[in-house]
């Protein structure tokens, strides 16, 4: 399939129902189909790895299209210049946190894109920062605890930020990085404290959801196992 055809079929697969009820979820629909995720991944499944149609794709500006473009890229091709790329264009969730869950945490930069974009003000850069921490938490099973424990001291730093889509992401960074093993967990409920401590709404919200989790018994009997 060229990039033409892939459009024409997210176009044929569209909902005006499932369109609509996007807003819901806030995702902007300007430039949205009304698409299921299951079909996208369907076609994407279907199209296979293509990393120049993902970019290509990408450059649509229509929000299916850009989904199909990170579940079909190829991590190996992905350069520091496309990830800075697309993380400027990032405006709702969605596709942020596919982005970083699906493409972007198997790149050889993630580490390094976690730090540098969870420091940035924009509301979409410094979610997707957040984001990629949680996805590493969960996907880079080899990675040493002390490559988490250097996230700990952000995840305190930005534990403030009242914005929505970032208080949720930072969030689901201590969650995750608490879920990995038991000295994680231990270091992620004290972190989480600490943070509740703090004079900010988002910051109790933030601890208290995150303590009850990494608390709860099923989890941590997970753990000890």
């Amino acid at each position: 399939m060229n990039c033409n055809q892939v459009i024409d079929a997210l176009k044929s697969l569209a909902e005006p129902d499932y369109l609509a009820g996007m807003t819901h979820f806030a995702i902007k629909t300007d430039h949205a189909l009304g698409v299921s995720a299951p079909r996208m991944r369907k076609l994407a499944k279907e199209i296979g790895t293509d990393h120049k149609l993902a970019l290509e794709l990408w450059e649509s500006n229509i929000h299916e299209a850009r989904i199909v473009a990170v579940l079909i890229d190829d991590p190996r091709q992905v350069t520091k210049s496309q990830m800075n790329n697309w993380v400027r264009q990032f405006d709702n969730w969605a596709v942020c946190d596919v982005c970083c869950g699906v493409l972007f945490d198997k790149t050889p930069f993630a580490w390094d894109k976690a730090i540098e974009w969870s420091g940035r003000k924009e509301e979409f850069v410094r979610r997707a920062g957040f984001a990629l921490m949680a996805a590493l938490a969960v996907h880079d099973k080899r990675a040493p605890d002390k490559k988490f424990l250097q996230f700990f001291d952000i995840i305190k730093h930005h534990a403030d930020d009242e914005r929505n889509f970032v208080k949720k992401a930072v969030n689901w960074a201590l969650r995750q990085i608490g879920k990995r093993n038991t000295r994680l967990n231990k270091k992620a409920v004290a972190v989480a404290k600490e943070i509740r401590k703090m004079d900010s709404p988002a910051a109790r919200w933030i601890a208290a959801d995150a303590i009850r989790e990494l608390t709860n018994k099923k989890i941590l009997a997970r753990l000890r196992a």
